[in-house]
């Protein structure tokens, strides 16, 4: 995290557009946080993770649009991954697009499977414009408001090394674990 602060402090908006194409929320946590100590302006921030988000998933999604043969490929080693995209489109309907903004694993997917179907273009840009909105505001304003414990957070990870790697092992292996369960080929009885 603290490489992130030093980063973002340094190249920030540009870092924080990058990163926000293809997700981008722990650089506008970071961002946030910057904010909080006077070395980023909050609304700027806001604004650059809200375009580039919109515009990362309005790319996924036309990619997925009019390139799906080429697209598949890349994509067979992710097939219960999309079919889970589909049963949470499905399920939650419009919903999913708010939703896949603050979940890792389906963040990509959601847009990718979306644009395989015969959703309307118009409809998924315009509820993932005002989903890229709320995710950005939502995201700085909460990471703003906790700047002080996020920093003493990271402080306390920095002068102690051996939590980092053990905090994001824990948390990949609940995303896999997760992403196995929700994945798993169910036995059909009969």
């Amino acid at each position: 995290m603290q490489d992130i602060l030093n980063s973002l402090s340094t190249y920030g908006y540009i870092i924080l557009f990058i990163y926000s194409l293809g997700g981008g929320m722990v650089a506008l946590i970071a961002a946030g946080v910057l904010s909080y100590s006077g070395q980023m302006d909050l609304s700027l921030s806001i604004l650059v993770a809200f375009v580039a988000n919109a515009l990362g998933d309005s790319l996924l999604f036309y990619i997925s649009r009019y390139n799906k043969p080429q697209m598949m490929p890349y994509l067979k080693k992710h097939r219960r991954k999309l079919a889970l995209s589909h049963l949470l489109m499905k399920k939650y309907g419009d919903k999913i697009i708010f939703f896949q903004k603050f979940v890792y694993g389906i963040k990509t997917l959601i847009p990718i499977a979306i644009g395989f179907t015969k959703y309307s273009a118009f409809k998924f840009n315009i509820l993932n414009i005002i989903s890229a909105a709320l995710w950005s505001l939502i995201v700085a304003f909460v990471s703003y408001k906790a700047g002080e414990t996020l920093m003493r957070a990271s402080k306390y990870i920095a002068s102690n090394p051996w939590l980092a790697p053990l905090i994001l092992i824990s948390l990949l292996g609940l995303l896999w674990l997760y992403m196995q369960l929700a994945t798993k080929k169910k036995k059909r009885v009969g």
